[in-house]
């Protein structure tokens, strides 16, 4: 049967609009609504494709994308592999199959999706590099060094100017230890494409890394003179500089690096892989909650991909996240456990939200801001009385006499009297102040600490 000739029913329409699509057609508006993350309209139409043509591969696929966008990963994962079984020779769904597994952590799985791909695909295209530079971030975050070395340079002998692949081999070489080779990745990057924000960014990062603060800040300062409105190159000379130190980092800093980070998911596999954050406030709130038993109303407050969802729905009778990045949001909607989510400046969002929240978790949000007695004092206020407040800072050693500060990474660190500070002054009693290792960054421990607090 061929698309010309199967006609798939669309919704109700006046009586000028037809009431018949081609499946072609239905399948394009399905994609174009998908893409306008209209959901329901498109998922209505995928299936009735689907009831037409039950095996039809393209809409298989791409349903199964949207069930995995909607927070229904395992049915995704269950049509993706229909469309496979129905033409195997799927590049599209197979790299596709390997993004979603990835997202959950799974490496054998994303693995051998890719590796399928690149079976499939011309060896010297541009697909192909593509797929090298995926499996080479896969390779890394299971520290298979010489595995992803590999990948990545096979990615370039294919495409000598494939940027990411160029940053992904400079992180590589940071992993190891060899900065001098990561440093000629990053400016490799910046030569082959001077506008490209990432190179410049790890260069900087790079040198911070081994305690050149004032090479990292004349990086930035020459990306800030070029991109004078570019909000990253803004912050980073800020923290690097100590010059126009901002309260707190900048709504379109936040929005522009997380947006960034949603989309790249060798970023993802390296969170989830590699920090610890999110099951620490899972495991302080096992101690001072009762027992999971969904009754509570939780608030996960700067909710990024939703890692923290998960861990926390058993107590949950409503669980909500809020974020600044929609592409976080999106990535946070794919875990399936939010009842609803909110793009918002965390503060503010607080503020409008009186005596609401039984919990509420921020795990590496607060970073993000200098002086907390603002947004700890709306959190106090936020929570109904008896209610929990769990959150996770870097550590600022007590010994340097100041309550917090913009350290050269662009997140702030806070001291713990200040914490004990703050934490009065919003009328909350402080329960925990626990000394934790957040992550691991650049070989070496970040410190921080863990925080639990409870209204009266």
């Amino acid at each position: 049967m061929t698309a010309a000739s199967t006609a798939v029913p669309t919704a109700t329409q006046p009586p000028d609009t037809p009431t018949e699509l081609s499946l072609t057609d239905a399948l394009r508006m399905a994609i174009e609504m998908q893409r306008e993350r209209l959901f329901d309209g498109a998922e209505t139409l995928y299936r009735r494709v689907l009831a037409v043509v039950p095996e039809q591969p393209d809409a298989l696929h791409f349903l199964g994308m949207l069930l995995h966008q909607r927070g229904r990963s395992d049915e995704g994962i269950a049509h993706i592999e229909r469309a496979l079984a129905a033409e195997p020779a799927y590049v599209g769904a197979y790299n596709n199959l390997g993004n979603i597994h990835a997202s959950r952590g799974e490496i054998g799985n994303a693995l051998l999706a890719y590796q399928r791909a690149l079976a499939l695909t011309p060896a010297d295209s541009a697909e192909a590099a593509d797929l090298h530079n995926n499996l080479g971030a896969l390779h890394k975050v299971q520290r298979r060094w010489a595995a992803a070395q590999s990948h990545y340079e096979q990615a370039l002998a294919i495409d000598p100017r494939h940027v990411n692949a160029h940053n992904n081999l400079g992180l590589l070489h940071a992993a190891r230890g060899d900065l001098a080779s990561a440093i000629r990745c990053y400016c490799q990057a910046i030569e082959l494409m001077p506008g490209n924000s990432e190179g410049r960014k790890l260069l900087g990062i790079t040198y911070y890394t081994v305690g050149k603060i004032a090479e990292a800040a004349e990086v930035f300062r020459q990306w800030l003179a070029d991109e004078p409105d570019h909000p990253v190159a803004r912050h980073m000379y800020a923290s690097c500089s100590g010059i126009h130190t901002p309260e707190r980092a900048a709504d379109n800093y936040v929005e522009y690096t997380f947006d960034r980070f949603a989309a790249s998911f060798e970023q993802q596999l390296n969170e989830r892989l590699n920090y610890q954050a999110p099951q620490l406030c899972a495991a302080l709130l096992q101690r001072r909650l009762p027992p999971p038993a969904a009754e509570l109303v939780v608030l996960d407050a700067g909710c990024g991909t939703g890692l923290c969802g998960p861990l926390v729905a058993p107590w949950a009778r409503t669980l909500a996240g809020v974020d600044l990045s929609r592409g976080m949001l999106d990535q946070a909607q794919t875990k399936g456990v939010y009842q609803d989510l909110y793009k918002a400046e965390l503060t503010e969002f607080l503020r409008l939200s009186p005596d609401q929240w039984d919990v509420i978790l921020s795990a590496d949000t607060l970073c993000y801001f200098g002086d907390l007695h603002e947004v700890i004092g709306a959190a106090g206020r936020s929570l109904r009385p008896g209610g929990t407040l769990v959150f996770t800072v870097e550590a600022l050693p007590d010994a340097l006499d100041r309550p917090f500060r913009l350290e050269p990474h662009g997140r702030y660190a806070h001291a713990s009297g200040h914490l004990r500070a703050v934490v009065e002054q919003a009328g909350l009693g402080l329960l925990d102040l626990d000394a934790v290792v957040l992550r691991e960054e650049g070989g070496q421990p970040v410190h921080g600490w863990l925080v639990a607090a409870r209204r009266g």
